[in-house]
This record gives structure tokens, sequence and C-alpha cells, in this order.
């Protein structure tokens, strides 16, 4: 059996109503916090009155956007003044990557660019990041398990990660119904990104038996779960969907991803389309592409198993699962690559900086930039 390593957050904590319970433990993370919250903070207050009756004081940082560098930096700030000795994100991932790049940059003394990847140097961090936690409210992302935080860079038009091991949170908390009702796009398009992060890593050239288990599992799951709350809400679906964003979490971080996010990255830097809706729009695509370009017998055995399980959640014959995949999410409201304001000369840069993204490492096969380009034009 092949060597591995795996690493993950130093507590999880998983099911409906652990929110509340975990209180106490995150209050014991440090006795001055900032609480990172979504565009709406006032969603977070039962939070922020709960640890403040632990004894906590608590400062608020609101988060509207995926995070760019001058966001990081404005929360960096409040960070210091504050004098936080922890951070506690809660909110989608934006709100968990920024909350992240906060707790990992709040003792840093270098420049934020110094540890950036692509646009920077890509350095390991000086300083130990303070305690941080995630309570993610869209199944999707799975950032809560990750050790990076992905940042826009405007000035570079790209989305870069800021990466290190220890930026693994101490305390992840997953509770689906922090997930109960979420807007019908966001769940869509956080839903599709949920299951492309479960099914890339089955593929990648990293896979190993470990995640291997947990995509097996997952893959299924999240495809069924997605279809069926897009049908009507379901706490039991909302609860796999979760369940499926946290094992992607878990996935990519040990054995990476693949040509979805390796052109979602460069895309979500070229234009304001949301990282979920892009990974959703590429999907079928990627895994075509991958198809036709791989020779080697367990790529595909893998990819007919995921042709498979696509077929069983939606229909349609398993050699036509990526077309019914494309078609359903058309359907359900998934808007293409031109919809999301994607314009031809982004996915010609897009074809050129996915090269060099850290996702593209871990693609099963070696894509040129046609073979790119080939399959943004069927997900337009």
């Amino acid at each position: 059996m092949t060597a591995f390593a795996f690493a993950t957050a130093d507590m999880i904590r998983f099911g409906r109503g652990e929110a509340v319970q975990a209180v106490p433990a995150l209050a014991a993370l440090g006795a001055r916090v900032l609480l990172v919250t979504g565009a709406t903070p006032v969603r977070a207050d039962w939070l922020k009155d709960a640890l403040e009756a632990e004894g906590v004081a608590v400062t608020v940082f609101s988060v509207g956007k995926e995070p760019d560098v001058s966001l990081v930096e404005a929360g960096l700030a409040l960070a210091r003044d504050a004098q936080v000795q922890a951070v506690i994100a809660i909110g989608g991932g934006a709100v968990v990557d920024a909350g992240k790049a906060i707790a990992a940059l709040t003792r840093a003394t270098r420049p934020m660019l110094d540890h950036l990847e692509v646009v920077g140097k890509g350095l390991p961090l000086d300083t130990a990041p303070l305690p941080f936690a995630a309570l993610p409210t869209t199944a999707g992302t799975g950032a809560e398990v990750t050790k990076n935080a992905v940042i826009a860079v405007p000035e570079a038009q790209r989305k870069v990660s800021l990466r290190d091991p220890r930026m693994l949170p101490k305390l992840a908390i997953v509770d689906p119904a922090l997930t109960d009702n979420c807007p019908r796009g966001v769940t869509l398009a956080s839903g599709l990104d949920a299951v492309t992060q479960v099914i890339e890593p089955y593929l990648s050239s990293k896979a190993n038996p470990l995640t291997d288990a947990i995509c097996r599992d997952a893959i299924p799951k999240g495809l069924m779960a997605i279809q069926q709350i897009m049908r009507a809400e379901d706490t039991g679906a909302r609860d796999a969907l979760a369940w499926v964003s946290l094992c992607g979490g878990l996935a990519l971080a040990n054995s990476g991803l693949g040509v979805v996010h390796g052109l979602a990255g460069p895309l979500g830097g070229l234009s304001n389309a949301a990282h979920g809706a892009i990974c959703g729009a590429l999907l079928p695509h990627g895994l075509s592409a991958n198809a036709e370009a791989g020779d080697d017998h367990e790529l595909q055995a893998r990819i007919a198993e995921v042709q498979g399980w696509i077929a069983r959640a939606f229909g349609g014959a398993p050699d036509a699962a990526f077309e019914t995949l494309h078609d359903w999410s058309r359907d359900a409201g998934l808007p293409g690559l031109d919809a999301q304001g994607i314009t031809d000369a982004a996915r010609a840069k897009a074809a050129k900086d996915a090269v060099s993204s850290s996702s593209m490492k871990a693609n099963p096969v070696a894509l040129t930039e046609d073979q790119l380009l080939s399959l943004m034009e069927r997900a337009r």
C-alpha cells in the first residue's frame, strides 16, 4: 500500500446543534476574539452574545465579498488594534477564508505578499497563527478543514493561496442547521463546488487510500443530496451535503484538486463570478476532458465510477453522464460562463495561467492550452 500522510483540523465537531454546544470550546480559544461574519453581522448575534456570556470580549469584522488583499488588511488592522487572541469565522467559504488569513497573519512580521503563492514569494509563515475556529453556513468549500486561504489580488487579476500547515483550524464546527434554507442559487453553486471537491481528489494523481475511502462514500451522497435539495428543502439532504462538503475539505487538503479548480482560480481573478458557480459550470467538461485525454486504466475505471454515480442521481445512461450533469445544472438555474460575465479574453488568459496553478498539479492528466480552451468553450 502506498505511504501517505493525512492532516486536518485539531478537532472536528459535526451534527445538528453542535454550533450551540461548542460555545464553551470556542470561548476557551481566547479572552479577546475577532468574530468574522458575513455581510449581515446580525445573523451571528446569537454567537456573539453567547461568547460574551462566557466572558469573551468580541470584536466583529464583516466580510461582504470574496476576500482580497485590502479586505484582509482591514481585518488585520482591526485584529491588531483589539489585541485579539483568537479568530472565529461564521459564514460561507469567503468568510472562513478571510478569517483564516487574518488568524494566520495577525502576528506576521513580513508583508502579506511574501506569503502568497504565484504572485508573491510563497514563503511559509514566520510566526504561528492565532488559534482559529470555523463554523460554515454553506455546504461548499470545506475551508473549515484546509490549510490555505484563497485571496484575490486585483492588480494581478489572480486569486491565489496563502498556505501553511499551521493554518489548519483548531476547531471546525459543521452544524448542518446553519445551512438550512440557504438561498437556492447559493445552494446550487456551493453544492456543486462541494461535489467537485470530492470528485477531483478521487481522480487526483495524489489520491491515497484514506482520501479514496472518503470520496467513494461522499460522491454519490453529494450528487443525490444536491438533486434532492433543488427539488425541495430537505433536512436530511442538507445534512448529507454538509457532510460531503466536510469530506471535500478533508480530501482536497490531502490529495489536491484538478483542472476544474485549476481554471476556476484564474477565472475568478479575471471576473466577478462566484467560485462555486464557476466550478459548477466547468465540472462536466473538466471530467470529459480528463476522460478523453487519459489512457490510464485505473483513471478510466474511476471516471466510469463517477459516470455511474451521476447517472444514478440524475438519470440517463452512464456514457452520457457528463452531458446529463451539464443539462441538469443549467435547468436548475446555474449560469454558464458567459452569463457569469467571463469573457473570451478571460478564458484565454485563464488557460495560460492555469498551468502554474497549484490545483492543476494534481490533475490526473496533462492538458494543453487548446484542450483547456475547448472545455471552457463547452461550459459557456
